[in-house]
């Protein structure tokens, strides 16, 4: 178990001392430190509308007493499918003050998809959101057999169904069950949950296969929460904006921080939504994948190549000015005269891409994949710290953070307090302390090749250690051994390509093949305004990427990129897609990472070809 220090009793930044130690303990101390707080804010009928922590501990215990009378038993799983909301957060705690696991569904996955999960992980009861989640619901109910019911929080849907009911019909029920000789003590049976139980079931995006059951008790997402804190320093002043699925243990561990001090929660309309809602909340802290960053990056690149001569060389002169800055600043040495350069720079220039995030804007959190070099030093010159991490669900899910004050580009950070990394021998990156899983549900094997007899889990990714800091080379799995026997790590290579502002996405290819070739999906509004340019005539995407101009265009600026590469691991051939790779389609996981395995079997054919 994760233990407090008795004379720190760690107390963090901002004041809040930590007394809890389990999720269902963390709820009902911040509800009522905090009664009279705005804790949750969502948008309804186009108004942004929040509770406070005295209300929302009624509905919750109501809720909680509602799965009692519906025969739900501590330790006993029920699912939330369902996008980020009030009444997921609300489900969540209803289920954990219940001593109850969660298992989150991600809502983009498919009726098939909802299934294998709801009936791998026993479910027998599930939260589902609206009639879209309803009708995967109805569709493999009967082919559930732990389910038996269903709680939906769209009130404007009904269901011929006695087993299927509204989330204000469950709060009802609880009120009555809490009048009848079965009830129990609400906060008694929350202060009962042990740490060692099991909190949540979060199922891995399946990337390489069937997704498993990470099972993640009290514990380790307490010492995940004190840790992570001690290093950023969360307090009750602090809004959070939350869009990344709460299905993902990255945005979950982020809302428990935020929450566990009484800061706001306020979730974004979706995910097309967020920048437009960034300007509309103000938050001071958001998290999110590489993924927003490197379109907020090329998006404000697009804008800048856009404008006049004049308003190019002045972002030119900005970004360099920035650069020396943050440069000067990292060596403490800046200049008066540099200072005063930075601040102009801040009025013509970064002042337009901090507007994008509010006034109140303090830091972005990063993980899920590495985030290039260069898109944090640009962001940090526009004075928009963004801290990358890193971890997996496994892990709950954090292992390092760069530190708001001392963060370093490239990197992944240092671990948090209470937890070991060391590199093996084959450059794998292990990890062991209280942020460990439990294990995989009703998959002794895969637990035990996932965590050896020494506690030491291994990531599956590569890596080493610089000075403290940990620095991701690629996914173990994703190293490519070409015919001539070199290994290659594709990251670097896809995150250079699309750093470009021709390329959207790319996936390198070339494991026992005798070169390196990818898949790439063009920026198609940079390359239509090339292809105007250029006097091509046939503008959409499918004939752009037919085009023997623009594939020779593409090359070329590949094969720039691919100077700052060795030979061996320059990419010699490209295949250009019409379309990006989506969640829609099955080509990305709901954290927007490519599924290399679905994309490759896709192209095998015109990969093959490539190769003859």
């Amino acid at each position: 178990m994760f233990i407090i220090d008795e004379i720190e009793k760690n107390t963090l930044k901002g004041g809040a001392v930590v007394e809890f130690k389990t999720i269902a303990e963390m709820f009902l101390n911040v509800t009522k430190s905090h009664a009279e707080a705005e804790l949750f804010t969502d948008k309804v009928n186009g108004e942004w509308v929040g509770d406070k922590g005295k209300d929302i501990y009624e509905m919750v215990k109501n809720a909680s007493y509602g799965l009692a009378a519906l025969g739900i038993k501590p330790k006993d799983h029920v699912a939330i499918l369902s996008t980020n909301c009030r009444r997921w957060a609300y489900s969540d705690y209803a289920i954990a003050t219940r001593g109850a696991s969660s298992v989150t569904v991600y809502p983009t996955l498919i009726a098939s998809q909802v299934q294998y999960i709801i009936a791998h992980s026993d479910s027998k009861l599930l939260f589902a959101q609206d009639a879209g989640q309803m009708e995967k619901v109805l569709q493999i109910k009967a082919d559930c057999p732990e389910l038996i019911s269903v709680v939906y929080f769209d009130e404007s849907l009904s269901f011929d169904d006695e087993d299927i009911i509204s989330f204000n019909e469950l709060m009802e029920k609880g009120k009555a069950f809490a009048a009848t000789d079965d009830a129990y003590d609400f906060e008694t049976q929350a202060r009962s949950v042990s740490p060692d139980d099991i909190l949540t079931l979060i199922y891995t995006s399946g990337t390489t296969g069937s997704p498993k059951g990470v099972m993640l008790t009290h514990n380790n997402l307490v010492s995940n929460i004190i840790s992570c804190n001690a290093r950023l320093g969360i307090s009750d002043k602090d809004k959070f904006l939350s869009f990344l699925p709460l299905s993902h243990s990255f945005e979950r561990l982020g809302d428990y921080v935020g929450t566990h001090v009484g800061a706001n929660i306020t979730y974004a309309e979706s995910m097309d939504k967020v920048i437009a809602n960034l300007s509309e909340v103000n938050p001071t802290v958001a998290m999110s994948v590489p993924r927003l960053y490197e379109k907020m990056y090329a998006g404000v690149q697009a804008k800048f190549a856009g404008g006049s001569f004049i308003k190019r060389k002045i972002a030119s002169w900005a970004v360099k000015t920035g650069f020396e800055y943050v440069d000067a600043r990292n060596a403490g040495n800046i200049s008066p005269k540099l200072a005063k350069k930075k601040k102009r720079a801040d009025k013509l220039v970064f002042s337009k891409v901090q507007a994008l995030l509010g006034t109140q804007f303090k830091l972005f959190a990063s993980g899920g994949a590495p985030l290039g070099a260069d898109i944090g030093r640009f962001f940090d010159a526009a004075g928009i710290t963004i801290l990358e991490g890193y971890g997996l669900s496994e892990t709950s899910p954090v292992i390092t953070l760069n530190p708001p004050h001392d963060f370093r580009f490239g990197t992944v950070g240092p671990t948090i307090d209470g937890v070991e990394v060391k590199i093996a021998d084959d450059g794998e990156i292990l990890s062991r302390g209280p942020h460990i899983m439990k294990g995989y549900y009703k998959d002794e094997a895969g637990t035990r090749e996932a965590i050896n007899e020494e506690g030491w889990f291994h990531t599956g990714d590569i890596g080493i250690i610089d000075d403290g800091y940990l620095k991701i080379t690629d996914r173990k799995k994703n190293i490519i051994v070409t015919a001539g026997g070199k290994n290659i790590a594709p990251a670097p290579i896809e995150g250079a390509i699309i750093m470009n502002k021709f390329f959207e996405q790319a996936l390198v290819h070339g494991d026992r093949r005798k070169f390196v070739s990818a898949l790439v999906v063009p920026n198609y509004d940079e390359v239509g305004t090339w292809a105007k340019e250029h006097d091509i005539v046939d503008m959409t995407p499918e004939s752009l990427c037919e085009n023997p101009k623009v594939y020779d265009m593409l090359m070329g600026e590949i094969e720039e990129i691919m100077k700052n590469f060795s030979g061996y691991e320059a990419v010699k051939k490209i295949i250009v897609l019409p379309r990006e790779f989506s969640i829609e389609d099955g080509t990305l996981t709901p954290t927007l990472k490519i599924k290399k395995r679905v994309v490759e079997e896709r192209y095998k054919a015109k990969m093959d070809a490539l190769y003859e």
